[in-house]
């Protein structure tokens, strides 16, 4: 059991029939009334995100959250292929499992962390940032580049992403798997 005072990005709880992982906890102690945690709240196996409250000292079940650090190997239909680091045990994940982190997984990506909770995998983090080359762009047009903006691009794995006028066919760059934004060339 935890208690709503200790929350903290970062700390699963039990919550809803799921597992939630805290991202921003905030200690509220009005003038009148007593006090409450505002927190938002993000499912690890579905993504979705709440806003709830909690009385201060409230309990709650902790989550113990295993993370395995993996190694993408290879893609076989629908199912991806992962290798554990320290064992050298493979494993394989439905696309369902990986999610939306598919678009980035690249063969030999390394850093992937495999969440399992109970025995069971629940979700699939990767690295904060990923370098991939680019497949497909439009041509560069020359004019109103002041504005920012970019144009759409194709990575290797597939996904499409925004990047910036200048990035052509072939070049490497370098992606935030959270945001999908482009940050450099590398």
């Amino acid at each position: 059991m935890i208690s709503s005072n200790d929350f903290r990005p970062g700390v699963t709880i039990e919550y809803n029939n799921g597992i939630w992982q805290v991202v921003e906890a905030m200690h509220v102690k009005p003038g009148k009334g007593s006090a409450f945690v505002r927190t938002k709240l993000k499912n690890i196996e579905t993504g979705n995100v709440l806003e709830t409250t909690f009385r201060a000292g409230e309990k709650l079940p902790s989550a113990v959250v295993e993370k395995l650090d993996m190694q993408y190997l290879y893609k076989a239909g629908e199912n991806f292929t992962l290798m554990c680091n320290d064992t050298y045990e493979q494993m394989e994940l439905d696309a369902k499992k990986v999610g939306s982190a598919a678009e980035f997984m690249k063969e030999g990506l390394e850093n992937i962390s495999v969440l399992k909770y109970q025995g069971r995998v629940i979700g699939v983090d990767l690295p904060n940032t990923v370098e991939l080359i680019v497949t497909e762009a439009a041509p560069d047009e020359r004019g109103d580049t002041s504005s920012g903006g970019g144009k759409p691009a194709t990575l290797e794995t597939g996904a499409k992403i925004t990047v910036p006028f200048h990035i052509k066919v072939g070049d490497k760059i370098r992606v935030d798997t959270r945001s999908r934004k482009y940050i450099t060339r590398v």
